[in-house]
């Protein structure tokens, strides 16, 4: 910076001192000849002063060796002398013909000192030419494995008899790959009604986000989306063009009591879509597809499903649900990998989850008609579900696996066996000082909205949520790295879903590792491989 800055003279205390022909030749003479005729007053030099600086900034005019030659002889001889010393440049002689020779490459320290001398801001670089190749990102992409099975979807869908099941494991975005297919349907089709059925609330909600952030990116037109469960009621005169989301048990009692209202909605929908697809052959939820897809002209029918059976020990049942969708399921298929689970945990879509037991042999005496109803019934009975939750030794062995758990996870998810069990295990940590909560059937809406905030935020702090028949499906924590299944069951749908609150994959938002306790009462079956689970149905289909 110069020494002393008063005793030179600004750019514009310079250009003050330009003379008439110097300004014209900086504004060029036709301009200063048009600018009289106009208006004498325009071509004074006060005037052309300011019509020159708005033609050249003063970095322009310096960098210009014409220009800067016309205006460095305007300078005093002493600070002609001080503008060189400034510059670097030492001389005995005329001052005016070192100027007059001066070379001032651009970008150059020299440039920046010249610069400097007379106040003025360096001139910022202009941005580097773009690449000659650009990769362009996605807003709402899908990743390899998803585009694949979007692209069998849509070609399924397009040929008869238009149903297939999308067969995709917990955490690696059958919701979101089914949704782009859906946003293709209704860019292609105008205008279009895609109903999306599910059997929970969450499950519900998280469809409808789930549609607008798709659509957003992908839509070609506004289109609404219509709630249709818990408190929201429909009107089907006003639906049209977008997406109509329904709870099943909502859509089946409206079925019950007016036939004429799902005859309203099937004579609009282009799509059906099932979330959670093994329920579909379920008496009930059969008779509300039957109907919304056989109504006039056959309906695209679309299922989803992280395990595509309805039982693991019933092959009529899961045989009947193969039938239903003509034997069509689109799976995620990977070259040099046998089983798709594999894959999605190499490529980090899944954690890598270590499945341990946790070995407890009861006390309770299970009775003929008790193990009749174990071999006959796809749920473990009450009164066996509700010994297991007051057994107080398994409770104690059940706290303290938690307790060594949380010093490994921040997020830790209990699967109880009972409400009641819920409450018991949450109350029980707490006392103990982990922050835990119970999350059941029973919790009031806004104080699960709350438990579940919490336990999703960003606070390092270990926190444990304990939930019973709630937190199965459509539940979503990134964070959750630890779950502990306290919940015996028969069903493979059930356990495969509560495994996989516990394994999204640090490409999925969620952890590079996982583990998973499974709690075995020896006397009952249970389930220990994420991998088993989704493999279990193959022959069937």
């Amino acid at each position: 910076m110069r020494s002393d800055p008063s005793s030179v003279m600004t750019f514009e205390e310079l250009l003050a001192r330009a003379a008439e022909p110097t300004l014209q030749d900086l504004v060029g003479r036709a301009g200063v000849r048009l600018l009289a005729r106009l208006d004498p007053a325009l071509a004074q030099p006060v005037r052309l002063r300011a019509v020159a600086l708005g033609l050249k900034s003063p970095q322009q005019m310096l960098m210009d060796a014409g220009t800067r030659r016309e205006l460095l002889v305007l300078l005093p001889p002493n600070e002609a002398h001080i503008l060189l010393s400034h510059l670097g440049i030492e001389t005995t002689g005329d001052p005016y013909e070192a100027l007059e020779a001066l070379q001032v490459p651009r970008n150059s320290v020299r440039a920046s000192a010249l610069f400097d001398f007379f106040a003025v801001a360096e001139p910022s670089q202009p941005p580097p030419p773009p690449d000659s190749v650009e990769e362009i990102a996605t807003v709402h992409g899908l990743f390899p494995h998803q585009r694949v099975a979007a692209r069998h979807v849509l070609q399924a869908l397009d040929t008869e008899p238009n149903r297939v099941l999308l067969h995709m494991p917990t955490g690696s975005g059958k919701t979101r790959t089914a949704m782009c297919a859906i946003c293709e349907l209704l860019n292609r089709r105008e205008p279009m009604l895609a109903v999306w059925l599910a059997h929970s609330e969450e499950l519900c909600e998280q469809a409808v986000e789930e549609f607008r952030a798709a659509w957003e990116v992908l839509g070609n037109r506004p289109v609404r989306a219509h709630r249709w469960w818990g408190p929201h009621e429909l009107d089907p005169s006003d639906l049209g063009d977008g997406m109509l989301v329904a709870g099943l048990s909502k859509a089946y009692a409206g079925a019950r009591r007016s036939v004429e209202l799902i005859g309203a909605i099937a004579g609009r929908v282009g799509l059906v879509v099932m979330d959670e697809a093994h329920q579909a052959i379920a008496p009930t939820y059969e008779h509300v597809l039957e109907m919304l897809t056989r109504a006039g002209t056959p309906t695209p029918l679309l299922g989803l499903t992280a395990t595509p059976g309805r039982t693991w020990s019933d092959m009529d049942e899961d045989e009947r649900l193969a039938e239903f969708f003509f034997q069509r399921k689109v799976t995620l298929q990977v070259e040099g990998y046998d089983s798709p689970v594999e894959y999605l945990i190499d490529e980090q879509y899944l954690a890598r989850t270590r499945f341990e037991s946790l070995n407890y042999e009861s006390g309770i005496e299970l009775s003929d008609r008790d193990l009749r109803d174990l071999a006959e019934s796809l749920e473990i009975p009450k009164r066996i579900m509700s010994a297991l939750a007051e057994d107080e030794q398994r409770n104690l062995a059940i706290v303290h696996r938690i307790e060594s758990m949380i010093r490994d996870h921040q997020r830790l998810l209990v699967f109880a066996a009972s409400v009641d069990h819920a409450l018991l295990l949450a109350t029980v940590l707490r006392a103990r000082g982990t922050t835990a909560d119970a999350v059941t059937a029973d919790t009031a809406s806004e104080e699960r909205a709350r438990m579940i905030s919490d336990y999703r935020s960003d606070d390092p702090q270990p926190h444990v949520l304990v939930n019973y028949g709630v937190l199965t499906t459509g539940f979503d924590a990134p964070r959750t790295s630890g779950a502990i299944i306290a919940r015996p069951t028969k069903s493979l749908v059930l356990y495969s879903q509560m495994v996989g609150r516990a394994t999204r994959g640090k490409r999925a938002g969620g952890n590079k590792e996982a583990e998973v306790v499974t709690v075995v009462d020896t006397a009952l079956p249970g389930f220990a491989s994420l991998a088993e689970a989704f493999n279990n149905w193959e022959d069937v289909w």
